[in-house]
């Protein structure tokens, strides 16, 4: 695996629609671990694919660090209730906005074996889904903020010795 460049927001790849994976290749199972490292590498919850500048509609999410969703073809297929909150996006480092998103996402994908398979999310989880599955469409989430993007600064972390 890789740790692959994020595209950051400018970048024409980020406005464009991504294409349906057909077959999942070894070429697809790379990038998948790929994201992944690259979204664990940066501190993110979410990574999709456009964001490492490929025109596929996958999507990675791991809130909790422990439990990554692997998303193939997402589909949002059903939203309820509303949360409103700060959302930030690897591709527009140390910004962050307002954004009122569902607290509930039913969501169909395909796993790594191309088996379908739905999840709902709640929270946390579903505003990932959202902003996520919103990048597949070329939808930054700085189209949704309510007011100004606001500077945000980021703590490190002490290792411990």
């Amino acid at each position: 695996m890789a740790i692959r460049n994020i595209r950051m927001m400018g970048d024409k790849v980020l406005e464009k629609t991504c294409r349906p994976v057909e077959t999942v290749t070894p070429r697809i199972r790379q990038l998948v671990g790929d994201m992944l490292e690259t979204m664990y590498d940066a501190c993110g919850v979410g990574l999709a694919a456009p964001q490492v500048g490929i025109l596929k509609r996958i999507v990675v999410i791991d809130t909790d660090g422990e439990h990554p969703h692997i998303l193939i073809n997402p589909e949002i297929l059903e939203t309820s209730g509303s949360q409103t909150g700060d959302e930030g996006c690897l591709s527009l480092p140390g910004k962050t906005g307002t954004v009122t998103r569902p607290n509930y996402v039913k969501v169909r994908a395909m796993d790594l074996d191309m088996q379908p398979f739905e999840l709902e999310a709640t929270e946390l989880l579903a505003r990932a889904v959202c902003h996520e599955c919103d990048h597949l469409d070329g939808i930054m989430y700085t189209q949704h903020v309510e007011g100004p993007l606001r500077d945000v600064a980021y703590q490190e972390e002490e290792e411990e010795e």
